[in-house]
């Protein structure tokens, strides 16, 4: 079978036939994927991780508040 063949020589091919409403769908698919992946690294956390978190961050507020020199312009 022969192919029809374009002004340059080269033989001319087809593109491969896509239906554009499963396209978007595949695509809006993959897109919330990543969203819900984001999701996932962003709010995923137990609640041991939360607490050590909020733990950690009353700690180091405390540490810095220790290093400030107090107001002796008042005086």
């Amino acid at each position: 079978m022969s192919r029809p063949i374009d002004s340059k020589g080269c033989s001319i091919v087809a593109a491969d036939i896509v239906n554009l409403r499963q396209f978007r769908k595949a695509k809006a698919r993959t897109e919330k994927e990543a969203t819900a992946e984001q999701n996932r690294i962003s709010f995923g956390r137990t609640k041991a991780e939360k607490s050590l978190t909020h733990r950690l961050n009353e700690k180091a507020t405390q540490t810095h508040e220790q290093g400030r020199l107090e107001d002796t312009k008042g005086e």
